[in-house]
Order: structure tokens, then sequence, then C-alpha cells
């Protein structure tokens, strides 16, 4: 077992200390080393949307007002204190640490100044759970549902000299069936955990020309790269430039090499980019292109942004055995990796700071694995830039809007034997309005290989359509359709659960791609590392120590290389840290201890991923 011993600079010490004495963490649960890091000042001050980058900007992050009232309340006079945004309400990090129920209202409040240069100004939410209401200077701005994408707001008609004022209410009915929620519930226990509420990553502004762009998508082409951009109604072009850039445009500090190709043309236009003995991206040799992208009005350049894209495919392909393999260009690729849930004890869904984020990317690196499944729930945008730059393969869920089928059977033994979730037309439309809306927002990142629409039989409907939808969003990734749900004949992939042990329940039988999605859950306690003393549980129990844990994971990996031989295409194994109660992580909860020797873990995972060659 190995500890991670955290060396905090004095300085950022100090600084942390010498913030507004109106906000420390709140509770006695454990936190990671980066906590610490965390002020008013620092509270995820980076740029937050690395894959399509503007010169200036302005964060809105740190200390709000915050008040809860009944749901139907008008917005109170007095504030309840202080939060720390982008830190939902239930966390440690925000200050507050109080829950929110589905019959109360979050207000949060804060003024602030927008540069006198600036002419038109957006105001951007990267994810607010669930329903917010948005005022600015006393004038409503809109409404917006979701808890995991991004939405934003022309503010210019509503400004004023001097101060701004924000007001954001919102509502969040969590576990009610009606709204994607993942592993969230009101009362947390077993693999159900805390509940989050309110406004969850950054809250921004910048300045943006009458034309400008406002999205683009780019698509490996036969000769290259396909882009199309969008811009606003006052751009009459676009234009798009590749340029060379092993790291594309790294947020902060990259520079582009020399000019590859460019094209010009309207917007919503596919535009074609020829690249020369291209360089293909995969987890091995993650290669970013860079690109820059204009919008024009008369000829003229309006607005500018920083880009960038990769050349891949992800698709169905046959080996020399004649079993269907999951394929990365044109090729084969066994894809492995850990169940990521994405959650944190001092943060709950937001990562304390950019570099906690990253962290767990890279070591699921460092322990061998080429894969990431995303489970349940929607990271911000620089987690999957930080995928598309490191070089990891990401399978994507769809947050789940329910538990398992109520007084139904799950189908997980065999083809078309479970039944459909009793969702509400209302929750359907919901559930598709936010698929939907996570595709488009994820799509332009390379990393992503494999959609998920379900997870196990968690309010799976008609299986069918859900794939067409998913289809009809991105035609060019495979699709899970349900991962150890109740299985159909639809979509390219049969997934299997199995816990402990890394056996398939059933194959597909050469109709589909067979994985096994979910596997392991080995679990240790570590003391001095749990979120509370007791009840802790793993899904075979605890072992006594990090040398029970390697060898049962090692003889796990045994009885799965057979299995990949004889036409298994991917493994998932649970998990990459605890999650409160759940002790199945690779590291504790609180990052600070990997719980089996890490070269060890590597060399075992490097001979898992050998074995379909």
């Amino acid at each position: 077992m190995r500890r991670i011993i955290s060396i905090l600079m004095p300085l950022a010490a100090m600084a942390a200390c010498s913030q507004n004495v109106e906000w420390r963490p709140a509770g006695e649960h454990i936190r990671t080393a980066w906590a610490d890091e965390v002020s008013p000042a620092s509270a995820h001050p980076e740029y937050p949307r690395p894959e399509m980058i503007r010169k200036d900007w302005k964060s809105l992050n740190g200390l709000w007002e915050y008040a809860v009232t009944s749901a139907e309340g008008e917005r109170p006079q007095e504030a309840d204190g202080k939060i720390l945004v982008p830190f939902c309400i239930e966390s440690s990090l925000s200050g507050v640490g109080r829950t929110v129920s589905a019959d109360e209202a979050l207000w949060y409040n804060r003024t602030f100044t927008v540069p006198r240069s600036w002419k038109k100004v957006l105001l951007h939410f990267d994810a607010v759970d669930w329903k917010s209401e948005v005022w600015l200077n006393g004038n409503r701005l809109g409404e917006h549902t979701g808890g995991y994408t991004a939405f934003s707001y022309d503010i210019t008609p509503y400004l004023v000299k001097g101060k701004q004022e924000l007001v954001v209410k919102v509502l969040d009915g969590t576990d009610n069936g009606e709204q994607p929620r993942g592993k969230q519930v009101s009362r947390p226990g077993g693999i159900w955990y805390t509940a989050v509420t309110g406004i969850w990553q950054s809250v921004w502004i910048e300045p943006v020309a009458d034309a400008y762009v406002t999205d683009y998508y780019p698509e490996a082409a036969e000769n290259g790269l396909t882009v199309t951009a969008w811009a606003s109604e006052e751009a009459d072009a676009v234009e798009v430039s590749v340029l060379e850039g092993a790291d594309g445009w790294d947020a902060e500090n990259g520079k582009p090499g020399k000019l590859i190709a460019s094209a010009k043309g309207t917007p919503g236009e596919a535009l074609q980019l020829e690249i020369p003995s291209a360089r293909l991206w995969s987890p091995e040799s993650p290669y970013l292109y860079a690109l820059e992208i204009k919008a024009l009005k008369g000829g003229k350049v309006q607005d500018k942004v920083r880009g960038y894209a990769a050349i891949r495919t992800s698709s169905e392909v046959v080996d020399a055995n004649g079993f269907k393999r999951l394929g990365l260009n044109g090729k084969p690729y066994f894809q492995f990796g850990p169940l990521d849930q994405g959650w944190w004890p001092d943060g709950l869904y937001t990562a304390p700071t950019d570099e906690a984020l990253k962290y767990d990317i890279v070591k699921t690196r460092d322990f061998g694995y080429n894969m990431i499944r995303k489970h349940i729930k929607v990271e911000p945008a620089r987690w999957y830039y930080y995928c598309d730059r490191l070089g990891i393969a990401v399978w994507q869920d769809m947050p789940s809007m329910a538990a398992n089928l109520p007084g139904g059977q799950w189908g997980e033994w065999g083809y078309d034997t479970g039944w459909d979730y009793p969702l509400t037309e209302t929750a359907k439309a919901t559930y598709y309005k936010e698929w939907g809306e996570i595709i488009a927002q994820l799509k332009k990142h390379p990393s992503i290989l494999v959609w998920v629409p379900f997870n196990e039989a968690w309010a799976q409907f008609d299986t069918e359509k859900a794939v067409e939808f998913t289809r009809s969003c991105d035609n060019t990734r495979l699709i899970n359709s349900a991962s150890g749900g109740n299985s159909r004949h639809t979509g390219d992939i049969l997934d299997s659960h199995n816990y402990p042990r890394p056996i398939m329940k059933f194959r597909s039988g050469g109709s589909q791609i067979d994985v096994l999605g979910e596997y392991g859950g080995i679990g240790l306690a570590v003391e001095g590392h749990l979120w509370q003393p007791d009840k802790n549980w793993g899904y075979q129990g605890l072992c006594k120590d990090g040398a029970q844990v390697l060898e049962t994971y090692t003889r796990y990996a045994d009885e799965f290389i057979p299995e990949i031989r004889s036409g298994v295409s991917a493994g998932v194994y649970t998990q990459t840290t605890d999650v409160e109660i759940e002790v199945n992580g690779l590291m504790t909860y609180d990052r600070k201890v990997i719980k089996m020797d890490e070269a060890k873990l590597r060399e075992v995972n490097l001979r898992v991923r050998a074995a379909m060659d």
C-alpha cells in the first residue's frame, strides 16, 4: 500500500489563510490534500473551456451570498450566509455543508463589474443542478433545466453603469424519477451518494463581437478533417484553419506550429480541410491539431477562437479469428479501464482544484489502463481536455434518472428478458432533451469513443428508440445501449456486468461486440481515510491489506484473459476511488493512499491489455 504525501507550498497556505474569514470548509469529513489550496480567491481560476478559447474573460467564481427558502417563496431580503462558487451547497468546500430538499429553493446573489471596453457580453454557467432561473439587474434572463450542460445568456441589453447584480434561483428534485441525477439521492447509503444542488461548475463572462463563433465540430475525413463551425446571425462567413501542434492549443501556454490547411464558407457548412500525412490520435499517441476559427462580416474578421481537433475513428472491426472487436482507427483495440464516478469528499461533484481534476486521469494512465468509463456523470470541459491531451479513451454514460426497476425484471442473463422502466412521458422528454444536449456539448472531444445511454436497468426505457436517438445525434461513435442492463438486439455492444469475478453472464453469439462493463469491486477500508468510521463495504467483503487486494486483483486478471482471447473486447474494473462508504477504489476517497503496489498493478494491467494481441 502506497501513501501519497502532499507538501503544500507555504505561500499558497499563507494566501489561503489570509482570504475572507467569512469562508472555511464545512463539516468533519475527510478532505483531499488539494482542499488546503482552495480559497475564495482561488476557486477554479483557470480558463474553463479549453476547446474554444478567447483571449478576454472574467471568472465569477468566489464568494456569493446564498439563502434557502420554500420552493414557491419570493426572493429573500436577507442572505443566510456566504457560499463558495463553484462548489455545491452540500459540499464541504462550499463553506455551507447543508442539504436542500425538493420543496426548497436555493438562491444565489452577487455583484460584479464589466470592463468598460467590453461592448457585447456573454454570461456562462457551465453546470447548475437542476432547474435555474437567472436575473441580472432585476431583468429575468431565462430558465434552464439539466444539471450537466453549460448554458449562456447575452447580458448586453441589461448592463448598467458600475456594479451588476446577478441573482440565481435553483430547484432540485434529486431522486424524483423525473430528472437525470446519476448516483445522487436524498438519503445516501451503499452505492448511492450525497445529493448535489445548485452551481457546481464555473460561472464566467466574456466579451464577443456582434458577429461571433458559437460552436464548432471536427470530424475525421478520408483526407484529413471536416469542420463545421456555427456563428451568430450577424456573421455571413466563417473561416477555419488547421495548424500543427502536438498538444493543440494548451489553454494557458500552447503555441501551434505552421499552417496546414484553411477553408472558408457559410456558418453551419461542413468545410473540408486536407491534411497530408495526417497523424492519428490514440491513447498511445494523443496528437491534437490546433484550430483557429474566425467569424466574418462583410469580409472582415469580427471574432476569433482557438480550438483543437484530432483525427481518429471509433468503429466495429473483425479480427483474424472472426470476433467482432472495438476498433480504433480501423484496427482492433482492447479497451481496459476503471469505472470512474468523479466524486470528491470535499467538493462532491466538483474537484477541489484543476490539478485534482487532472490527477485521477494521470493515475489511471500510470496504473496501466487506456480507458475510463465515466459513470453516470458528466465532467467539466477541462476533464475531457485532459483525456484528449494526455491520451485516455472514454466511455461516456448518460446520468441515470432512477434506480433499479421497481417490482420488475432485470434481464441481465439474456436478450429481451427485462422490462422497461415506467417513466412518465414528461420524464422521457427530459431524458432526450438532456442526453441530446450532453452529446452536442461533448462530441468534439476525440477521447470519447463510446456513448452509453443506459446503465444496467436504471430507468431504461424504449432502448431501440434511445439508440436511434443517440445515433442521430452522433453517428461517428459506437453505442453501448445498456451497460449491464436489459440487453436488446440494438446498438453495437453487448455489455455484461458481474461481481466480483470477470466472467460474462452471456455472449452475443457474434451479433454484437462483447464487453465486460463492470467487475471487481475489491474492498479495503483504510483507517484514517474513510468518509465515516463504520458501514464501509466492498462487493466481495473487505480485504485485510493492500497485499490481499493485489493478490485478488491478479487472480481476477488471470481469469479475465481467457475471456478476452475468446472474444471479449473490453473490461471495466470497479473502481477508481472509494466513494463515501463504498470502499472499492484503487485509491482512497481522499486520494492519499494507493491501495496496491503501483508498479505491480501496472504490470498486471499491461498483461491484460496485451491478451487480445
